[in-house]
């Protein structure tokens, strides 16, 4: 899966119109739901690196060919939304030392990673959240014009990196992500559960 979306810039060096290829996410939302699990079946699977590294690493060196002031890696921190952030959180986030804020990509990934899907995201700059004295404050306005401005280059990016994808993954283990994350033993799994979650499920339960 690669996603593409809209960010705001919390760092003086990461400008509107920059794209940023992130690789750790913060979560701050609250009312999604980011799991396939539950209902009869637990699974936990690993997140310490929510970004598929190789596909990442593709998508990256992709936008640089397409011309994009491109960043190597950073941390986007996932927001609830969908108002924008007020000052103090923005300054808060930026104490953390995060790269970008957005609104979409962590449950996308987490959801990505329970599937075993490749996931990596090209986060297209518009604004400087809230936090930026010298810089009008984040408006939907704003955030569409540089949105549309980085369009085309979004997408050859895209077209790019689906091209130099390697059709089988390699190191990545996000293939088998599951393999040691289904907690519920098999006995114990609901036929509602299994039928379910049978196109996660059916390659590690026996039938």
């Amino acid at each position: 899966i690669l996603s593409a979306s809209a960010v705001g810039s919390m760092k003086e060096a990461i400008h509107p119109r920059d794209v940023v290829v992130p690789d750790q996410f913060i979560d701050r939302t609250q009312r999604r739901l980011a799991t396939f699990f539950g209902e009869g079946i637990a699974a936990h699977v690993a997140l310490a690196d929510p970004i598929c590294p190789e596909t990442r690493r593709v998508l990256f060196e992709a936008a640089i060919g397409a011309g994009a002031t491109a960043h190597d890696g950073g941390t986007y921190v996932c927001m609830e939304g969908p108002a924008f952030s007020t000052r103090a959180e923005s300054q808060l986030y930026r104490s953390w030392g995060v790269d970008v804020i957005g609104m979409t990509n962590l449950t996308e990934a987490k959801l990505a990673r329970e599937a075993e899907i490749c996931y990596a995201s090209l986060a297209l700059v518009t604004d400087y959240d809230c936090w930026h004295e010298e810089e009008a404050d984040v408006s939907v306005t704003g955030v569409l014009e540089n949105l549309r401005a980085n369009a085309a280059l979004a997408a050859a990016t895209l077209r790019a990196t689906v091209l130099a994808l390697p059709g089988k993954r390699t190191t990545c283990g996000c293939g088998d992500a599951l393999l040691h994350a289904i907690i519920t033993p098999a006995d114990a799994i609901t036929r509602e559960a299994r039928k379910r979650l049978g196109v996660l499920l059916d390659k590690y339960l026996p039938q």
